[in-house]
């Protein structure tokens, strides 16, 4: 059917417009289950989608729509485990203790406010400076690109120094070296697993979140929550929102860096350690993880250059780049994301409360175990053990975890 209306013809396919619904919908279901698993990241979906695209019933401008829908909620809802359980994904590592002193004061849903109010603002900036930051990365790419090394040794030595005292400057370094080593041993295998996935999943769930467990076995669980007003000035979630935007949009060009990366690059100019720092870190993370999954849509289709797990799997799935389509399901990810945040984190508070504390832990534990396996095999459970004795370091140190990144910036740096 078309519709004339002030010159322009539009033209309306009930049957197609259905469809997609329904697979951006379905991409809504699996963002949020990977985004209230605590370890399942939504790359690993996308690579299960991206399988099975070229057979029916799964036309590949179908499924590219579910799988950018997928990665935009996973974006908005991925915090809710990190501040609840401590178990975060790769994007929002850099978060993970902020995020929990803020609950540990009894300011969890206000967290969960400062997130969404953080990817909404990614959002915003997307639609704003979508066309002149494209035009501008066209020609920046090639020197950040050669400088990049030299940009993530000057961050790394820079975060070490800033450490508060020289023991924690010791025990950063230590976190600093020994993650690395295993970025350099470990992240760039490839597993035999029984389902299609990599070893960043058992890297990260060990580094950032089992040692969280472990020392939340002994804790007295999750308090109170009080209300959920946000207690920082409006400029304040502006600058932060718009500095995690501009980072994420910045890494969805830059080939081989991840929104990890770019987290710890925003927080880096950040004050950390009282509550308003805090605060900051949990609008600057969400927005580079919204921010990190647009703009490498639009990396994908301004440069043909893919550069996360999902644009990855795009690719590789041969899913027409029709902008509208694959834009459409950004929109309606953004919008069902930031509704099922909103609905869904004070209720996630309150079943982790009703949980006893050390077996909630204990099967958490489990199931990143488990995940591990199915994503890297039996390589992904060792590789899961030995992230944790190194994830423990830190705080042995009383040093921030932040160092831990080293399991990407050494072999970004030496690449």
């Amino acid at each position: 059917m078309a519709v004339s209306a002030l010159g322009v013809r539009v033209v309306l396919a009930p049957t197609s417009s259905v469809a997609l619904l329904a697979a951006i919908a379905g991409g809504v279901l699996l963002g949020t289950l990977s985004g209230l698993c605590p370890g399942l990241h939504v790359n690993n979906l996308a690579l299960l989608l991206g399988a099975g695209a070229p057979a029916p019933p799964g036309p590949p401008r179908l499924v590219g729509a579910a799988m950018l829908a997928a990665a935009v909620v996973h974006s908005f809802l991925d915090v809710i485990p990190a501040l609840a359980l401590g178990v975060p994904d790769a994007a929002m590592a850099a978060s993970t203790l902020p995020g929990h002193r803020l609950v540990l004061a009894g300011r969890g849903r206000e967290a969960i406010r400062l997130s969404a109010l953080g990817s909404a603002g990614a959002v915003c900036c997307a639609l704003v400076f979508v066309v002149p930051l494209t035009a501008a990365m066209g020609h920046l790419l090639g020197p950040l690109d050669a400088h990049l090394p030299v940009l993530l040794t000057a961050l790394a030595c820079w975060l070490v120094a800033t450490e508060r005292s020289r023991k924690a400057s010791v025990g950063a370094a230590l976190a600093l070296a020994l993650s690395g080593a295993l970025g350099l041993l470990f992240l760039d295998a490839t597993p035999t697993s029984p389902l299609p996935g990599d070893t960043l999943a058992p890297l990260f769930a060990g580094l950032f979140g089992a040692p969280v467990l472990l020392a939340a076995m002994d804790g007295g669980g999750v308090p109170p929550q009080e209300d959920p007003a946000i207690q920082t000035t409006r400029r304040r979630v502006g600058e932060t929102a718009t500095a995690g935007a501009f980072a994420g949009a910045v890494v969805g060009y830059v080939p081989g860096v991840s929104s990890a990366v770019a987290a710890t690059a925003a927080l880096a100019a950040l004050p950390e350690g009282d509550a308003d720092g805090d605060r900051g870190f949990i609008v600057a993370t969400s927005g580079v993880n919204t921010s990190n999954a647009i703009f490498a849509l639009v990396a994908l289709v301004a440069f043909r250059t893919p550069r996360t797990g999902v644009t990855v799997a795009l690719n590789d799935a041969g899913v027409p780049l029709n902008l509208p389509l694959l834009a459409l399901a950004l929109v309606g990810g953004a919008v069902a994301g930031l509704g099922l945040l909103l609905a869904l984190g004070d209720a996630y508070f309150r079943a982790v409360r009703s949980l006893d504390q050390r077996r909630l832990s204990a099967a958490v534990l489990g199931g990143l175990a488990l995940l591990s396996g199915l994503f890297a095999g039996a390589l992904g459970v060792g590789i899961f053990a030995l992230a944790t004795l190194v994830g423990l370091v830190p705080p042995r140190f009383n040093a921030r975890r932040v160092h831990l990144m080293g399991v990407l910036f050494v072999p970004l740096a030496l690449a």
